[in-house]
């Protein structure tokens, strides 16, 4: 099969499995709230704990996906996802409840190993396009998802969770039937460490040229935007008054602002502008975006902000996932990028802990504002640190 059609097939994959995960996106701050009577701060340990379970699986699956292969790491984990979301539509309790995003964690540990895939079948200088493939089928995802899910909850919550499982399903039998093999030069002979924590790699990952800073910014960027993960729902369910289907479409606003950009306009930026002006541009829209988002005042002003800090992230991910793959070695493109993707799940553990307890105990706008000038914190390290001539040092 050719590297186009495997592009096509992997994009599907990623896309239906996280429309899945979209359309719990809108809903379970609110079920969570009204139905199980949770805290703000106790919903940020819901989402939280999702994020620690990415954080110790991703190299994991990363590291065995180098030895076995992409795609029947990819065909379990979305076999985990499937029956966490099987168990969110059953869930009568706060455990329960965090039982299934525990599950659904680990059956979500699969992206880095997606972006592996993605690395096995591009070349260098196409990198930042097959990555932002990831990332539209992550908007895209979030346009669907969102909408759905607001959508099926006025029949009850529980179909919503069915209807996620449906979705993930649907991307097992993509991986299983479609997907071929993307890793042919893997060591089959090379043992493989179940290290929850693997030091030793990170270590030697951050000793390799540029590597250390790019996953110091992805953790930044990541974990100002984590702080709104949970709390944004809440803003609009307790702030702003919106129903779940409006919350459905504000996320769904913010995924299809995310999506044009990584499906389409990355492409022509990437070839207008050097990469370093690509994560400035970036990292400026996310922080007005990020600052400004409690002030919104009405649906519309809300709207408007969402799509200004979608389109600096749509911009920011896929730009530096592909920094840190060019300039990870070829044999170790599974076990960096899932490194960095756990680092990031890492972010997103400390992000919706910090946004719950800020909402909860400081007021709504805290986590917002902590993103904001995180992001500016960011913008700093940029300016001193990125080298503007990042393109000549690439691995071709």
């Amino acid at each position: 099969m050719n590297r186009k059609a495997s592009l096509s097939i992997i994009f599907l994959t990623v896309f239906i499995d996280l429309m899945g995960f979209g359309i719990l996106i809108p809903i379970l701050p609110t079920f969570a709230s009204k139905d199980l009577g949770v805290s703000d701060f106790g919903i940020g340990i819901v989402v939280a704990i999702y994020s620690l379970m990415q954080f110790l699986f991703n190299p994991v699956f990363g590291r065995i996906s180098d030895r076995i292969g992409r795609r029947p790491v990819l065909v379990v984990s979305l076999v985990f996802t499937a029956t966490s979301y099987v168990i969110f539509a059953f869930a009568d309790s706060f455990w329960m409840l965090l039982a299934s995003r525990m599950l659904a964690g680990i059956g979500g540990s699969n992206i880095g190993v997606a972006q592996a895939y993605i690395a096995d079948i591009t070349e260098a200088k196409n990198r930042s396009k097959g990555m932002g493939l990831i990332g539209a089928a992550f908007g895209l995802g979030f346009v669907f998802g969102p909408m759905i899910g607001g959508f099926l909850s006025e029949y009850g919550y529980s179909f919503a969770g069915l209807g996620a499982a449906s979705f993930s399903a649907m991307a097992f039998l993509f991986a299983l039937f479609l997907l071929p093999e993307s890793n042919l030069n893997r060591k089959k002979d090379a043992k493989i460490s179940l290290k929850l924590i693997e030091f030793e790699s990170l270590r030697n990952a951050i000793r390799l040229p540029m590597i250390g800073l790019l996953i110091l910014i992805f953790f930044i960027i990541v974990f100002s935007m984590a702080n709104i993960y949970g709390t944004f729902a809440l803003l609009g369910y307790k702030v702003y008054h919106l129903t779940d289907r409006q919350n459905g479409y504000m996320f769904g606003i913010m995924g299809l602002v995310g999506a044009l950009m990584q499906g389409g306009a990355i492409r022509f930026l990437t070839e207008k502008f050097n990469d370093r002006t690509l994560v400035l541009g970036g990292t400026l829209l996310m922080m007005i975006g990020l600052t400004l988002m409690p002030y919104g005042g009405t649906f519309l002003g809300l709207a408007l902000i969402a799509a200004v800090l979608s389109v600096g992230t749509g911009v920011l991910q896929p730009v530096i996932l592909a920094l840190v793959s060019k300039y990870a070695p070829q044999d170790q493109q599974g076990s960096i990028l899932g490194l960095n993707q756990s680092v990031s799940a890492f972010a997103r553990v400390l992000g919706p802990l910090w946004g719950g307890f800020a909402f909860q105990y400081m007021g709504y706008s805290f986590p917002f504002l902590t993103g904001g000038f995180f992001t500016f914190v960011t913008l700093i390290i940029v300016i001193f640190k990125l080298k503007p001539n990042l393109k000549k040092v690439y691995q071709e």
